[in-house]
């Protein structure tokens, strides 16, 4: 397992909600991206090209992937879908040590599956209004699509709300410390 460490800027934009495109051109800006490159099962040779940038609000977290893949698919449309199965990317995080943990898990549409948990054997999908508020922008629109082969390049704005880490009264994330893993799957 590799841990790195990540100091996320605070992106200061003026409104409470910024425009997704705002959002993205800003995320844009903040460079190449971290890299997801660790492949965590044995005997799959396909390692699609994955990076990410995040960065907060004063009420939110964003998020955006950039992916380049050789097969792309998005055919789950409701929230707590197995997006998994479809090309999906995933983002665990624990606020500051307090045992929790949300895995927030999007295809290329950005259907959303929500969780929350100490572990995979307790975790429990989130109520589906609380995912409506995660805002999403993609590159691949919003229809679903079966999968497509050959060289796919596509990208996914997420800002999510921190409400939407029910349980957990997040505010002003400035100096303060989560875990989190980022990854990139699909069956």
């Amino acid at each position: 397992t590799i841990m790195k460490t990540i100091v996320v800027p605070w992106l200061g934009l003026a409104a409470p909600q910024p425009d997704l495109a705002e959002v993205s051109m800003a995320l844009d800006k903040l460079g190449q991206g971290h890299v997801v490159g660790t492949v965590n099962w044995e005997g799959y040779s396909n390692k699609p090209d994955v990076r990410f940038n995040i960065a907060f609000g004063d009420n939110e977290i964003y998020l955006k992937y950039y992916v380049r893949e050789h097969y792309v698919k998005a055919e789950m449309v409701k929230s707590n879908q197995s997006v998994y199965e479809d090309s999906c990317v995933e983002f665990f995080v624990s606020p500051e040590d307090d045992g929790i943990y949300y895995n927030f898990e999007f295809n290329s549409i950005g259907t959303c599956l929500m969780g929350k948990g100490t572990g995979r054997a307790d975790t429990k999908s989130q109520d589906p209004a609380n995912i409506a508020k995660i805002r999403r922008l993609g590159t691949n629109g919003k229809e679903p699509f079966a999968e497509r082969t050959g060289e796919q390049s596509w990208e996914l704005t997420i800002a999510s709300p921190l409400s939407a880490c029910v349980g957990n009264e997040m505010r002003d994330l400035a100096g303060k410390t989560f875990r989190a893993n980022f990854y990139k799957c699909g069956d």
